[in-house]
C-alpha cells in the first residue's frame, strides 16, 4: 500500500522531487521535495486509494478510534470521507480560535473523553499538528494518535512528536517516494541527506 500511493501521489505531481532547483518553504527551509496532497482531492482514483488507506490504518493502528479530527485545512476533507466510510463522527481542528460567534476552535460536536484520531495530509516538522493533539486534549479529548498521508520523516518531527507523547502512523513516506524510479538514482543520495538534516545545504550542488 505504501508504494501504491507513493506512486499515485507522483503520478498525480502531488509529490514533485526537484533537487537540482530547490524549493523554499515557508520555514525559509530548502528543500528538494515538495507535497501537495491538496491535489489528491481532484484525482478519485489516488482519492480513494488514501480514504481505503487510512480505514486500514485506522483500524489497524487505533481500534478504539470514536472520533475523527481534521486539520485545517488539508486533513477536513479526508477525515470527512475515511470517517464516512468508517460510520465515526468527524470535526476539525482550527489553527486558531474564530474571532466571531462562539470563538470556537474545534468544530464539530466532542464529548470530554472521547478518543479521537488526528487526520492529517503531510508531516514536515511536526510542530502543526502537534499543536492541535495539544488543543484536543485541552478539551478534554483522548488522543490516540496521528494519521497521515505523507511524512518526510525528519528527525525533527520525531523529536517533536516524542515530546508531545503522540504516536503518528503515515500511508506512505519520504523515503518511499524517492525510490520510486522517478528521480535519477544518483540523487537518491541527496534527497536522503536533505531528509537527515534539512539545516545542511552540501546537497544542494
Amino acid at each position: 500500500m505504501e508504494r501504491q500511493i507513493a506512486k499515485g501521489l507522483l503520478s498525480i505531481g502531488a509529490v514533485f522531487l526537484r533537487p537540482d532547483e530547490p524549493f523554499t518553504w515557508a520555514s525559509g527551509i530548502r528543500s528538494p521535495i515538495y507535497c501537495d496532497n491538496r491535489l489528491t482531492l481532484t484525482a478519485p482514483d489516488v482519492r480513494t486509494q488514501i480514504e481505503e488507506g487510512f480505514v486500514q490504518l485506522i483500524r489497524r493502528e487505533y481500534p478504539d478510534c470514536q472520533v475523527l479530527m481534521g486539520t485545517a485545512t488539508a486533513g477536513i476533507a479526508h477525515a470527512a470521507i475515511t470517517a464516512h466510510l468508517m460510520g465515526l463522527p468527524m470535526g476539525y481542528v482550527r489553527s486558531s480560535a474564530k474571532d466571531h460567534g462562539r470563538g470556537s476552535r474545534i468544530e464539530g460536536r466532542l464529548e470530554p473523553g472521547q478518543k479521537v484520531v488526528v487526520v492529517e495530509d503531510l508531516i514536515s516538522t511536526g510542530g502543526s499538528v502537534a499543536e492541535v493533539v495539544e488543543a484536543l486534549r485541552e478539551a478534554g479529548a483522548q488522543v490516540l494518535g496521528i494519521a497521515s498521508i505523507f511524512t518526510y520523516g525528519m528527525a525533527k518531527s520525531a523529536q517533536c512528536f516524542a515530546k508531545a507523547g503522540v504516536q503518528n502512523v503515515s500511508l506512505t513516506t519520504f523515503d518511499v517516494a524517492a525510490e520510486e524510479g522517478y528521480i535519477a538514482e544518483e540523487d537518491i543520495r541527496r534527497l536522503m541527506a536533505f531528509r537527515d538534516d534539512p539545516a545542511d545545504e552540501s546537497w544542494i550542488r
